[in-house]
């Protein structure tokens, strides 16, 4: 059961999309939403700056103006966004447990982002966070949430839905037999038992033979949820990113469950090659665990 929902703000345009899938969340487990902005330390920054001038300290005035300014104009657009999410949702704005309904609150810091994010979402049950156009960029945020906090992430889609997320309604998993799909599914039992339906699919590998763990995990997730069935997906020519997302749309998917494959290196291997290819594509919230 998810009751305490992390919402990292930005200040940016993403911050809309993860501000509507946390309160679809929100309102799926009568939860309360945690916003969190950070604000960097300025004048940490500027020091830094200034240690490593070479003698260009003029330009440090009108640099440290230029922070300000944007720092202030993130932190009252991430205020907005969490005002609109509380007005959309009916929820009641108080940072203390035992009130009924659907709740919220607004934490603001100064510091780095990621560790803020770390610190907070050891606590949550669920973080929420946005991508921007570019999820291959900065993923500092993804990073600490994934893999400082033990809880499972919720990544919005890259853009706003035309009705409510139907996060209750059919559940893809992109099943791999390994250590960290069994981790994602295990994070999002809490969905997958309000469900409708579950799908299982499954990308043979080139050369594999028959993979009999999709149906083993169709029997087990039976005690969780009545509906479940397991699609089988054909790689052909295509990416099995490509091949996975196709199916999911085609098939009404309101959320996909996944584990981070990839190379050795801790980034790769939870935001490379398969995984990244579905975060840049995916036009749904994606649930990952680590």
């Amino acid at each position: 059961m998810f009751k305490v929902i992390l919402l990292p703000l930005r200040g940016e345009p993403a911050d809309a999309r993860a501000a509507a899938t946390a309160l679809a969340s929100a309102r799926l487990f009568e939860a309360h939403v945690t916003g969190l902005h950070v604000r960097p330390d300025l004048e940490r920054d500027v020091a830094a700056f200034a240690a490593a001038d070479m003698g260009m300290g003029a330009g440090l005035e009108p640099a440290l103006t230029r922070m300000e300014a944007d720092a202030e104009a993130r932190e009252q657009a991430a205020v907005a966004t969490w005002q609109a999410l509380s007005r959309a949702g009916g929820l009641t704005q108080t940072d203390q447990p035992g009130v009924a309904g659907l709740t919220t609150s607004l934490q603001t810091e100064i510091g780095d982002e990621a560790d803020w994010v770390a610190r907070l979402g050891r606590t949550a049950d669920l973080i929420v966070a946005g991508r921007g156009a570019d999820p291959a960029g900065d993923l500092g945020v993804l990073e600490a949430a994934l893999l400082q906090t033990g809880k499972p992430l919720l990544i919005a889609p890259d853009r706003l839905p035309a009705q409510d997320l139907a996060l209750a309604g059919t559940i893809g998993i992109a099943w791999k037999d390994s250590r960290e799909s069994a981790l994602a599914v295990a994070a999002a039992l809490p969905f997958l038992r309000r469900a409708r339906r579950v799908l299982i699919f499954s990308v043979p590998e080139e050369g594999d033979g028959p993979d009999h763990a999709p149906a083993r995990l169709a029997h087990a997730l039976r005690w969780h949820a009545g509906d479940v069935a397991v699609k089988l997906l054909p790689r052909g020519t295509r990416s099995p990113a490509a091949v996975l997302l196709e199916a999911a749309a085609e098939l009404g998917c309101g959320l996909l469950v996944m584990g981070g494959y990839g190379h050795t290196r801790l980034r790769e291997a939870v935001f490379g090659g398969f995984t990244r290819a579905v975060l840049e594509a995916a036009t749904i919230p994606v649930l990952m665990a680590h």
